[in-house]
């Protein structure tokens, strides 16, 4: 029976496990945290927990345009809508360990063995657990990532903070700033602005989500302000540091930005470092990842790696993808490589923004030649129904065989309505294919057939 250890019980591990257990194979997995890891305990599956919570608040917040309001305040006074920071964080945390304890049992009804500490290579076919040795003939690395820190910026767990202590506050944060405006920074500067903070977010390039579609973050972007976001664009951190009972975000510029508490978002740190891969000869990227080819091997033929601590798209999706991947590689299953231009993303900003396939970057620069189309989300009728203006549907394809190439989705649940346009991606369905594909009427996702039309009657291809 080949014996398999794997490093690091998040998605890219547990994944992993269950696929090797499937196969006959003996498993142990090593975790720190608890079964999930930090995806399930500390980052993913709270963050949208929370979100989805500040996404319901937002909606009933806005619901007065639509002709409902809220009674029952005292003396017939309409009540005031408000969070209860201390009730949704406990939920928050309730939930993220109810997670984890079906990982356990999943595993566990797969006889994967778990052991719980920090573990090393020591040896090329054996993994430390503090004093006991663990023998494998395939190991998998999947010990994720560390929020990074700015030099002089640690955080304090009370009002410098990162993403992983948010889940303490007993408070709602009175003035939050957000360092950091990619897909963390905006996904909790949304959801705590609208639980009610007054928000502030850092950003050191010319708009929000600088990496995402511009035609995305533009929407996005504007949504935020409406709301009473105040952006600052083209602004760098240097610093932040406490003061009585706030804090003061020192800009490299020399302007300072005051607020109650700070959330730093300014990327993550590979778990690499001092756990034996160089030593076992695992090559690592400049910034410390572990270098993988589309099987998810290393430079060290019986050991893979998975997931956050390779720095392939950092997505819960990808790393378990990756994880399972290897497994079916390491035990002689048939094994399609990674490709990333199957992957479809989703942004849990309100409204969300999701994407698959080609980019507009792509289309822009003439890498991909691609007709687009896009259609904006107030002209679809459910969206007019439900209060929803902002937002688009977005298709690409190819102009001479009406291939699907990718898409991208800016509205309410866009990570439930970019399935078809990854399923029409990986399929290589044709923009007639779509565009013949029933879709209930009327519903968000008739846009995408719609989309589909648009492209079939442009062009002659």
């Amino acid at each position: 029976m080949t014996r398999i250890v794997i490093i690091g019980g998040g998605p890219g591990g547990y994944e992993a496990a269950l696929v090797a257990a499937q196969l006959g194979a003996d498993v142990t997995v090593v975790e720190r945290d608890g079964p999930g890891g930090a995806c399930v305990l500390t980052d993913c599956v709270p963050s949208k927990t929370l979100i989805a919570t500040s996404t319901r608040m937002a909606v009933m917040s806005e619901s007065a345009r639509l002709g409902l309001r809220f009674n029952g305040g005292p003396d017939g006074v309409v009540g005031a809508l408000e969070a209860d920071l201390g009730t949704v964080n406990k939920r928050v945390k309730d939930l993220a360990r109810a997670q984890s304890f079906d990982i356990a049992e999943r595993l566990a009804y797969e006889e994967v063995k778990i052991v719980r500490g920090e573990g090393r290579l020591v040896e090329p076919h054996v993994v430390s657990v503090g004093d006991r040795r663990i023998e494998a003939d395939i190991i998998l690395l999947a010990t994720g990532a560390t929020p990074r820190v700015l030099p002089g910026s640690a955080p304090d767990g009370e009002r410098i903070l990162n993403w992983r202590q948010l889940y303490d506050l007993p408070e709602l944060p009175e003035e939050l700033i957000v360092v950091g405006s990619g897909v963390t920074g905006a996904e909790l500067a949304g959801a705590y602005l609208s639980l009610g903070s007054k928000v502030t977010l850092v950003s050191s390039r010319d708009r929000i989500l600088p990496t995402e579609d511009a035609d995305a973050a533009s929407v996005l972007q504007e949504v935020f302000m409406r709301r009473g976001m105040k952006v600052m664009s083209r602004s760098r951190a240097a610093g932040v540091e406490r003061s009585g009972d706030g804090v003061i975000v020192a800009l490299e510029d020399g302007r300072k930005v005051e607020g109650s508490h700070c959330l730093m978002t300014v990327g993550m740190v590979p778990n690499t470092r001092g756990i034996g891969l160089e030593k076992a000869g695992i090559k690592l990227s400049a910034h410390g990842f572990v270098e993988v080819d589309k099987v998810s091997r290393t430079s060290v033929p019986h050991i893979y790696a998975s997931g956050d601590c390779t720095g392939v798209l950092m997505l819960a999706s990808v790393a378990g993808m990756q994880g399972r991947i290897a497994m079916w590689h390491a035990l002689g299953e048939a094994v399609q490589p990674l490709k990333l231009g199957w992957v479809a993303s989703n942004i849990f900003t309100d409204p969300e923004v999701a994407s698959v396939g080609v980019t507009q970057h792509m289309v822009d620069s003439g890498e991909v030649n691609a007709r687009t189309v896009m259609l904006p989300l107030f002209t679809n009728p459910r969206a007019k129904m439900q209060g929803f203006e902002d937002g688009f549907v977005k298709l690409f394809c190819r102009p001479s065989t009406g291939i699907v190439l990718g898409g991208v989705i800016v509205a309410p649940r866009a990570s439930e309505l970019i399935l078809g346009v990854s399923i029409a991606v990986q399929q290589h369905l044709t923009v007639d294919q779509v565009a013949h594909t029933f879709a209930v009427y009327p519903s968000m996702s008739g846009s995408i057939t719609e989309a589909g039309r648009r492209l079939m009657t442009e062009h002659a291809y």
